[in-house]
């Protein structure tokens, strides 16, 4: 099986009440710890790179990894997609190099910049058989080259989105109901909650629409626990409910972003090593328990979260 795009995955998820996960990839062994779970489990899956797993690793190794993993696992649908594309160009390069869905972020703009931007990214992906997502609202919070103040934020406006898809021909949202980028979501003592109610006024407005939650990490405390125990100094760290994200998965949302926890389970990983063997040297020793974490954590989020299990 070769790449696929997500157009099919996404009609299979909104009607069977699931989402898809969405994981950033920077390395081999993250790759690998995503879609070994995933193919045990026959999950669909779609393995995205920011601007800075681009930056890292360059997208022509991030292209021929995501191969291998499809050579590996015939067996599932795996997707490549462009996560916060930040202009015309950069879709481009990433669709001309063998991407099968980008997103282009135009949220910072004004309502008709971000309709004008992502509609000229639409218009040529979809000529090479690409998908498009875009975003409309903004999320706080940190990931990579996205750093938004929390007093920037902005909920999505259900009366713009009809709009704002028909003017672009877009063939997924990205909407800001409440979640956040980043493994510090949130002030201590606070109740993350996701706005499910925005949620349903957008879907009903784009009934069969698909859906995006970006900055979905749940922050598994027993990971940061590890890190902690193992000379980190990760304080405050606060993420979204795992149940919170389940229920959207049920309702139209097709597509869930996770980064934050694959960094947090690699991290706890390596750093539990080399506390307990300070002599070892050879990274494939200490970044192949990273990938286990890794693993472990997609694992737990494709039954948990996602619903995706027996889906492929």
């Amino acid at each position: 099986m070769a790449l696929v795009s997500t157009k099919e995955m996404f009609e299979k998820a909104y009607n069977g009440g699931y989402a898809v996960g969405a994981f950033n990839v920077n390395n081999m062994e993250i790759v690998q710890g995503i879609t070994d779970a995933a193919a045990e489990l026959k999950s669909p899956v779609i393995l995205q790179a920011s601007a800075g797993a681009r930056k890292y690793a360059n997208s022509i190794y991030l292209v021929k990894l995501v191969e291998a993993a499809v050579a590996l696992h015939p067996e599932i649908p795996i997707a490549l997609h462009l996560d916060h594309g930040a202009d015309f160009d950069v879709c481009k390069d990433c669709i001309d190099s063998g991407f099968t869905s980008v997103m282009i972020d135009g949220s910072s703009k004004p309502f008709d910049e971000n309709v004008e931007l992502s509609k000229r990214v639409a218009d040529y992906a979809h000529e090479h058989g690409v998908v498009v997502e875009a975003e409309l609202g903004t999320l706080a919070g940190v990931e990579d080259d996205v750093n938004v103040a929390a007093e920037s934020a902005q909920y999505t406006d259900p009366d713009q989105v009809v709009e704002f898809v028909e003017r672009t021909g877009v063939d997924s949202l990205a909407i800001a109901i409440g979640t956040s980028h980043g493994a510090y979501k949130f002030k201590p003592g606070t109740n993350p909650h996701i706005r499910l109610d925005i949620l349903e006024e957008i879907s009903k407005k784009l009934p069969g629409f698909p859906i995006v939650l970006h900055g979905s990490s749940s922050v598994p405390q027993e990971y940061v626990k590890i890190i902690n125990a193992n000379g980190g100094a990760l304080q405050d760290a606060i993420g979204i409910p795992e149940d919170q994200l389940r229920e959207a998965a049920k309702r139209a949302v097709c597509k869930i972003n996770i980064d934050s926890d694959l960094r947090l389970g690699m991290t706890a990983g390596i750093r539990e090593h080399f506390m307990a063997h300070p002599e070892h040297f050879d990274p494939r020793q200490y970044i192949g328990d990273g990938r286990k974490y890794v693993k472990d954590i997609v694992h737990g989020k494709i039954i948990n979260v996602l619903g995706s299990e027996n889906k492929a």
